[in-house]
């Protein structure tokens, strides 16, 4: 595969995070494409590690795997024995670092096919199924394979607070899991801001206040650089399902 060619834009003005784009270059030719145009960059077999984990620096999967993982342990139970829902999985990134640390069983769950695609592509082996669709509503087919499933963990990294994945989203794949499972997810600060009128932001406040979730780890950390090179600053949360 001939290596990409991907250039990050020389920007004059600030540009929001959904609004960052790259440059792929093609027979001598740019090609602008969106950071969240996530089929486009699918699509392109190595753009999105050569992109989010070589250019930007993103640490995410590897930081919500490895706090998911050291809390479980800390616990006393065993990694192994988690049986894990990644929702908006994405090309299996998140699901490969989970696979790292032990974790034997994983299905994913994502509306782009796209994402899907390049899972089953570059990482095959990752997860058991992998299910396309809105979570709120897939079909019956894979209802049932994920309601046959004893899931005890669900995981949502950067797919929370651009509209990627709605609240409503988040809480259909909260009730998979059982009172006392595991969730991981990460947010970016701001998000959380108790004067921010981001959907999220005041559902986990509320679900944090009401005892439905019970953080056990927190930490703010940087999930990527802009692309202006500045850290952008995320929340990643492990908790426990009341």
């Amino acid at each position: 595969m001939p290596e990409l060619l991907v250039r990050l834009p020389h920007v004059d003005e600030v540009l929001s995070q959904d609004q960052e784009y790259c440059l792929l270059v093609e027979d001598g030719k740019k090609r602008r494409i969106r950071f969240h145009d996530y089929g486009e960059i699918y699509s392109i077999p190595g753009l999105y590690e050569k992109l989010f984990a070589d250019l930007l620096k993103c640490s995410s999967p590897e930081m919500i795997a490895t706090l998911l993982a050291d809390e479980v342990e800390r616990t006393g139970e065993s990694v192994a024995d988690l049986h894990v829902l990644d929702l908006g999985a994405g090309n299996g990134m998140v699901g490969e670092q989970l696979r790292a640390r032990g974790v034997r069983r994983l299905v994913a769950v994502d509306i782009i096919e796209e994402a899907a695609e390049a899972a089953r592509r570059d990482r095959p082996d990752v997860y058991q199924r992998y299910h396309v669709g809105d979570i709120r509503d897939l079909p019956a087919d894979a209802r049932d394979d994920l309601a046959a499933r004893d899931i005890n963990c669900m995981t949502c990294v950067a797919a929370l607070g651009f509209g990627d994945i709605p609240p409503t989203a988040f809480l259909a794949a909260y009730d998979l899991v059982p009172s006392g499972g595991w969730i991981a997810f990460n947010i970016k600060d701001t998000f959380l801001d108790k004067r921010t009128g981001n959907g999220f932001a005041a559902l986990i406040r509320e679900m944090i206040g009401d005892g439905r979730l019970r953080v056990c780890t927190q930490r703010t950390y940087t999930h990527r650089l802009s692309v202006s090179g500045d850290k952008l600053p995320y929340v990643a949360m492990v908790a426990r399902k009341a």
